[in-house]
C-alpha cells in the first residue's frame, strides 16, 4: 500500500535518521498553507519544540528585512555597497588580476552571492589552514567584521562581480550586509531582526545568540564529535546566529511567502538562479536558495519548484509551491550526512503529498 503524508510517515523518517554515531537529534515539521496538515516529529536528544541553531536559514530572514527594507525607500537593490562604509574600509576587498572591482558591488551582488568576494569561512587564515577547519577542530573564536576583511583581501575573487553565469556562496557577502542594514537602521542587527521580525509575528523561542554562556540550543555534531563554538555563534548574528524552533521557523517560513513582509509578487523578482557548486550544490537567487535535483532523478522525484534555505547545521527551511506543504527541522549534524537524510525525507515527504491528488 502507497503512503500518505501522515504522522506515522513522518515518525517514521525522523526515528530512522537516528543512527547515534552522527546523528544524534532530529526535528521536523510539516504544514500546508492553510493549516488543514500540521505534523510535528522529533527523534534522539531532542523534542519537538526544543531551540536549534537555524544556522543560514538566517539568510532568509536577512532577504525579508532587506525587502523590507526595499519598499520602505530606505536602500535600493543596486545601491553601491561603498556608499555605506567610512572611505577606504573596503580598500582592494575585491581585486582581480591587478583590476580592483570593489566599487562596483552592489546589495543585489552581496544578497545573490554574486559578487565574487571570496568566503571567508572556507578561505585561509594567518596559520594556513581554512577558518572552517579550524572552528571544526574545536578553535573557538570571534570572527568580527574587520577580521574577516582583512582575511578576504588575501584571497582571489573567483570573479568580476555580476559575471554573467557566475555565483560563489560567501558569508563574507551576509556580513557586509549586516554591517549596511545597521548603518541604515542605526541599530544592531539582533534588534533589527527583533523589531522587524520576531515581535511582528509574536515569536517567543526565537533570538539572536549573543551570551556564550548559553547552553539552550540543542547540541551541534560534526560528524561523530560534539562542536561547541560560542563565541563564534554570538560574532556571526547575521550570516547564522538566530536561535529558534521548527513551530517558529515554520511561522516565519509561511508568512515570508504569504507577502507578509513585502508583496508576494516580488518573489518572482528573486528567482535569478545560479548553480552554486561547494559546500553542496544547490541553486540560489536574490537571497533565496532553491532546492537542487540532478536531472537524472527528476523522472523519480517530479517534486516541482521548492524554495527556502539550507543551514550548514542541516537546518532547512523549504516550501514545495505545486502541493503547498511546508518543511522546517534540524538534524544538528555539520559533516553532510544530515543534508543527505533530510534531502531524502524532504523528496519523499512530497512524492507521498503528489500521492493524495
Amino acid at each position: 500500500m502507497k503512503r500518505v503524508l501522515d504522522q506515522a510517515f513522518i515518525t517514521d523518517i525522523i526515528d530512522k535518521m537516528i543512527d547515534r554515531s552522527q546523528i544524534h537529534s532530529a526535528v521536523l515539521r510539516v504544514e500546508n498553507g492553510d493549516g488543514s496538515l500540521v505534523l510535528k516529529a522529533a527523534a534522539g536528544d531532542m523534542k519537538s519544540d526544543d531551540r536549534y541553531f537555524i544556522a543560514s536559514v538566517t539568510k532568509l530572514y536577512v532577504t525579508a528585512v532587506v525587502m523590507m527594507l526595499k519598499n520602505q525607500e530606505r536602500l535600493s537593490l543596486d545601491d553601491k555597497i561603498v556608499n555605506y562604509f567610512p572611505e577606504d574600509m573596503l580598500s582592494r576587498l575585491h581585486v582581480l588580476d591587478g583590476v580592483e572591482y570593489t566599487e562596483e558591488i552592489t546589495i543585489k551582488h552581496l544578497i545573490s552571492n554574486t559578487s565574487g568576494i571570496p568566503d571567508y569561512f572556507f578561505g585561509k587564515t594567518e596559520s594556513g589552514k581554512k577558518a572552517a577547519t579550524e572552528l571544526l577542530e574545536g578553535k573557538d573564536e570571534a570572527w568580527p567584521l574587520e577580521r574577516i576583511l582583512e582575511t578576504v583581501r588575501n584571497i582571489k575573487p573567483r570573479f568580476r562581480p555580476g559575471q554573467k553565469g557566475k555565483a560563489l556562496y560567501s558569508d563574507t557577502n551576509y556580513e557586509l550586509m549586516g554591517a549596511i542594514i545597521e548603518k541604515i537602521t542605526e541599530k544592531p542587527i539582533d534588534v533589527v531582526f527583533k523589531e522587524f521580525i520576531f515581535d511582528r509575528l509574536g515569536l517567543q523561542n526565537t533570538y539572536c545568540f549573543k551570551d556564550e554562556n548559553d547552553k539552550t540550543p540543542a547540541q551541534l555534531y560534526y560528524k561523530t564529535r560534539p562542536v561547541h563554538l560560542p563565541k563564534y555563534m554570538a560574532s556571526v548574528t547575521v550570516e547564522g546566529g538566530i536561535v529558534s524552533t521548527a513551530e517558529e521557523v515554520m511561522r516565519f517560513l509561511k508568512a515570508f511567502f504569504a507577502g507578509e513582509f513585502f508583496p508576494v509578487e516580488e518573489i518572482n523578482n528573486l528567482k535569478h538562479w545560479n548553480l552554486v557548486f561547494g559546500p553542496g550544490l544547490f541553486q540560489y537567487g536574490i537571497g533565496l536558495e532553491k532546492f537542487y535535483l540532478p536531472f537524472f532523478m527528476k523522472p523519480f522525484y517530479p517534486i516541482g519548484e521548492t524554495l527556502g534555505f539550507w543551514g550548514q547545521t542541516s537546518a532547512f527551511a523549504w516550501y514545495n509551491v505545486p502541493y503547498d506543504v511546508y518543511f522546517t527541522g534540524t538534524a544538528n549534524q555539520l559533516g553532510g550526512r544530515g543534508h543527505s537524510l533530510i534531502s531524502r525525507a524532504i523528496l519523499k515527504m512530497i512524492k507521498a503529498k503528489a500521492r493524495e491528488r
